[in-house]
C-alpha cells in the first residue's frame, strides 16, 4: 500500500501567476489604457503596421519598434485582449523582432535600442503563450531558435542590464510556450535550448537564474528525455548551490527543478542524492518561504520511497521537527506535503517511534477530520505506518486516536480501506508487553486515560483476554462509568464499546441461552397433537376439549409435573379446565410440546411467551422471546424491556440492552431515557459480568 504519487508540479497555482506575468511589477513601463472593441482592433493593427515598416538599425526605427513592441506587451497582460493581439497578426512580427535587424553597411559600432526590442517582443510572446491554444502557433512562427539565440546574448562579452533583460524574458517565454505542452518541452530540448538553460543556472544576476530555472522546471516535467539531458549537462551542481541561496525564489525554483527531475525516475533521484541534495533539502524546510517548504517537503516524500537506508537518512540528518511543525501550519498544501514526506518516513519500522515521540501522532490524527481527500489519504497513510510499531500502539490509545480512526468521515475509498488495514494492524498487537502495558495504564493511569484505554481494549482486545481485563482488572466499570456521564459523547462512546464487547463474547441466538431441560425431552409427534388416540387426559379451553397425553406432559416441565405428580386436584382428574388461555395459544403452547419446535407469529408471540413462563416451558419461551426481539423499535424498546422483567425473559432482556445500547445515539434524545438507563444499568452490569464469566466460552 502507498501514499498518492504525488505528480511534480511545473509551478503551484499561486507562482503561475506571478511567472506567467513575468515580474511585471518590478519592470519600467509606460502607463497604456486599455480599450476595447473595434478602437482595440485598430490599435492592434496600427502597432503590427509600425513594426512591419521599422526593422532596421535607423534610431528612428529602433525607437518606433521599442515603442510597439512595448505597447502589445502592455495590452497582452489583460489576457481577455490576447486572443484580439493574436488575431491581428502580433505573432509573426514579434517572432522577427526577436531578432536583431540586419547590420548596416558602415557599422559604427553604435546600436540604438540595442537588445530592447527583442526583450520587449519576447515578453509579449511570452504573454501571449498564457494562453495554450496560441502555444503552437507562436512555435509555428519560428520563435523557439530564435528564443535559444536570445538565451546566449551574454557570451557576446556583455554583461549589460539589457542583455540580463532579454536573457530572462526569453526564458520565462519557453516557460510559458512549454508549459503542459509536450510536443513544445521535445521541441525546445531539439532545437539546443537546454544546454544554455543549464549554463545561465551559474548566470551572476539573480533574475536571470530564477527564469532559467523556472524554464528547467518546466521542460522537467513528465518528460524523461529533457530530464536525461538536463543532467548530462551536469545541472546538479549548480541547482544543489541554489538550494543554499537566501533568495527565496531561487531556492524555491531550484528545488521545483529537482523535484520534477526526481519524480518518477530512480536513477536520477540516485543521481540528486550523490550529489549531496540532502541536507540542503531538509534546511529548506525551516525557509520562511512557505513555497520551498512545501516543494522540498515533496522531494524529501519522493526520496523516502528509495530504500530504507534513505528514509532512515531523513530521519537522522533532522527532517522530522520541521516536518511536523508543518503539520498544523494553515498552509493546507504544507499541511498535505508534509504528512505525504511523513508517511513515506513511518513505513521504515526505524523512524515510527521517533516519529510519534516527536509529537507527530496528534497533528497527524486532527487531519483526518481535514475535507481534502488528498491530506486525508497521506496523514491516513502515515498513521497506518506508526501503527506497525509496538511502542507506538499504547500512545494511539491515550489520545483517542482509535475513535478518530473508527469515527472519521473519509472522502476516497483507498483511504477507508488504509485507516481499516491500521485498525487492523493496532488490533493484532494487543497481546504480551502491549497489553500488559495497556492493563497498566487502565489501572494506574489517569481517569481520562483510563477511560481511553477500556474503550479501545473493548474494540481491540480478542475474546481469550476479556475476562482478564473488564472483571479481573475493572474495566467493565469504567465502561459503565462513561452511560452515567454527562457527556453525550462519552456516553455514545460507552455504548458503542459495550456492543463491541458484547459482539465479541457471544453470539445471541434463540437458544443460546436457553437453561438445559429438567429432565430428557420426550416428542410424541405431530400425529398425536390434540388426538383422542391413547388420550388420558382432556383439557376444556374456552369451552372446547383437547386430548393429551400425561406421559407427554411429564416430560415437558415441572409446572405438568407438579400438577400430575403433586398434591393438586388435577392429579387424577379426567378433564382440567385452563382459564385464561385462548384456544390458539393453547394449542401452540401444546404443539411445541409435542413437536418441540412451532411457528411464532409476532401478534400472538407475547400472549405465547405468558404462557410458556406459566407453564415453564423454557424452550418455547426463548422461541416467544426471539420473535419478539425482532421487533424491537426506538418507539417500543422500553415496554420490551419491561416486558422481559414481567417474565424473567432472559434472552429477551439481553436483547432489549443490546438495542438500546445499539442505538444509543437515536434514544437518547427521547424523553425518559435517562431514567431508563439509570434502571437499567444493574442489569447492563449482571449481563456483562455473566457473558464474560461464562463457562468455556473464553477461557
Amino acid at each position: 500500500m502507498g501514499s498518492k504519487e504525488w505528480q511534480g508540479k511545473e509551478n503551484s497555482t499561486d507562482r503561475k501567476g506571478q511567472k506567467r506575468k513575468l515580474d511585471q511589477q518590478q519592470e519600467e513601463r509606460e502607463s497604456t489604457a486599455i480599450v476595447s472593441g473595434d478602437a482595440l482592433r485598430r490599435e492592434v493593427a496600427a502597432q503590427v503596421d509600425i513594426l512591419a515598416a521599422n526593422f532596421s538599425w535607423t534610431e528612428s526605427d529602433r525607437a518606433s519598434a521599442k515603442r510597439a513592441t512595448h505597447l502589445l506587451a502592455e495590452l497582452a497582460k489583460n489576457e481577455d485582449v490576447v486572443s484580439i493581439i493574436v488575431e491581428g497578426g502580433a505573432v509573426p512580427i514579434l517572432v522577427k523582432h526577436l531578432q536583431a535587424p540586419p547590420s548596416p553597411v558602415e557599422d559604427d559600432g553604435v546600436k540604438p535600442y540595442e537588445h530592447e526590442v527583442e526583450k520587449a517582443s519576447a515578453f509579449a510572446l511570452g504573454l501571449l503563450a498564457v494562453k495554450p491554444e496560441h502555444q503552437q502557433l507562436i512555435v509555428d512562427a519560428g520563435a523557439l531558435p530564435l528564443f535559444v539565440d536570445l538565451l546566449k546574448r551574454h557570451k557576446c562579452g556583455l554583461n549589460s542590464r539589457a542583455v540580463n533583460g532579454v536573457i530572462r524574458r526569453a526564458a520565462d517565454a519557453v516557460t510559458n510556450l512549454a508549459h503542459e505542452n509536450s510536443s513544445i518541452k521535445t521541441r525546445v530540448r531539439t532545437e539546443g535550448g537546454i544546454p544554455p538553460l543549464v549554463e545561465l543556472l551559474e548566470f551572476n544576476d539573480a533574475k536571470v537564474q530564477r527564469a532559467v530555472a523556472g524554464a528547467l522546471r518546466t521542460l522537467a516535467f513528465k518528460n524523461d528525455e529533457n530530464k536525461k539531458q538536463i543532467v548530462e549537462c551536469n545541472a546538479l551542481p549548480s541547482l544543489i548551490l541554489m538550494l543554499r541561496s537566501e533568495d527565496s525564489a531561487i531556492h524555491y525554483e531550484a528545488v521545483g527543478v529537482l523535484g520534477n527531475l526526481v519524480h518518477s525516475s530512480p536513477n536520477i533521484k540516485k543521481d540528486v542524492l550523490l550529489a549531496g541534495a540532502l541536507q540542503p533539502v531538509i534546511r529548506l524546510l525551516s525557509s520562511c518561504c512557505s513555497e520551498s517548504q512545501r516543494e522540498a517537503a515533496l522531494l524529501l516524500g519522493q526520496f523516502a520511497a528509495t530504500d530504507s537506508d534513505c528514509k532512515v537518512h531523513i530521519v537522522q540528518r533532522g527532517a522530522v521537527p520541521p516536518l511536523i511543525e508543518m503539520l498544523q501550519s494553515p498552509d493546507l498544501q504544507l499541511r498535505e506535503m508534509s504528512a505525504f514526506a511523513l508517511g513515506r518516513l513511518a513505513q521504515e519500522s526505524h523512524n515510527q517511534a521517533g516519529i510519534s515521540h516527536s509529537g507527530g501522532l496528534v497533528p497527524l490524527l486532527k487531519l483526518l477530520d481535514a475535507k481534502n481527500g488528498s491530506l486525508q489519504h497521506n496523514a491516513a497513510f502515515a498513521l497506518y505506518g506508526l501503527a506497525d510499531n509496538e511502542d507506538n500502539v499504547a500512545d494511539f490509545v491515550k489520545v483517542g486516536g482509535l475513535q478518530k480512526l473508527q469515527e472519521g468521515e473519509f472522502i476516497v475509498q483507498a483511504t477507508k480501506d488504509c485507516v481499516a488495514k491500521t485498525l487492523k494492524r493496532l488490533e493484532e498487537k494487543i497481546h504480551g508487553r502491549v497489553l500488559t502495558h495497556l492493563m497498566y495504564l487502565m489501572r494506574v493511569g489517569e481517569k481520562l486515560v483510563q477511560r481511553q484505554v477500556a474503550l479501545a481494549l473493548a474494540h481491540l482486545c480478542s475474546p481469550e483476554d476479556q475476562r482478564s481485563i473488564f472483571i479481573d482488572s475493572n474495566g467493565l466499570e469504567l465502561l459503565l462509568g462513561l452511560l452515567k456521564s454527562t457527556s453525550t459523547k462519552q456516553q455514545h462512546d460507552g455504548a458503542v464499546a459495550l456492543c463491541k464487547l458484547a459482539s465479541k463474547a457471544m453470539t445471541l441466538s434463540p437458544v443460546d441461552a436457553a437453561p438445559p431441560s429438567p429432565i430428557s425431552q420426550v416428542y410424541l409427534g405431530e400425529q398425536y397433537v390434540n388426538s383422542a388416540t391413547l388420550s388420558d387426559v382432556t383439557f376444556l379451553v374456552q369451552g372446547k376439549r383437547f386430548f393429551a397425553h400425561r406421559i407427554c406432559l411429564l416430560a415437558s416441565s415441572d409446572a405438568f409435573r407438579a400438577m400430575f405428580d403433586g398434591g393438586y386436584r388435577e392429579k387424577d382428574a379426567r378433564d382440567i379446565e385452563i382459564p385464561n388461555i385462548r384456544w390458539e395459544i393453547f394449542e401452540l403452547m401444546m404443539r411445541f410440546i409435542y413437536t418441540g419446535s412451532v411457528d411464532i407469529k409476532p401478534d400472538i408471540a407475547q400472549d405465547l411467551l405468558r404462557a410458556a413462563d406459566q407453564y415453564l416451558l423454557e424452550g418455547l419461551k426463548r422461541l416467544c422471546e426471539y420473535t419478539i426481539a425482532q421487533d424491537i423499535s426506538l418507539e417500543n424498546v422500553s415496554s420490551m424491556y419491561e416486558l422481559s422483567e414481567a417474565f424473567h425473559a432472559v434472552s429477551l432482556r439481553q436483547a432489549s440492552i443490546l438495542f438500546i445500547l445499539e442505538q444509543h445515539d437515536k434514544l437518547s434524545a427521547r424523553p425518559g431515557h435517562s431514567s431508563l438507563m439509570q434502571h437499567i444499568l444493574p442489569e447492563i452490569r449482571n449481563y456483562f459480568l455473566r457473558i464474560l464469566t461464562k463457562p468455556n466460552a473464553l477461557n
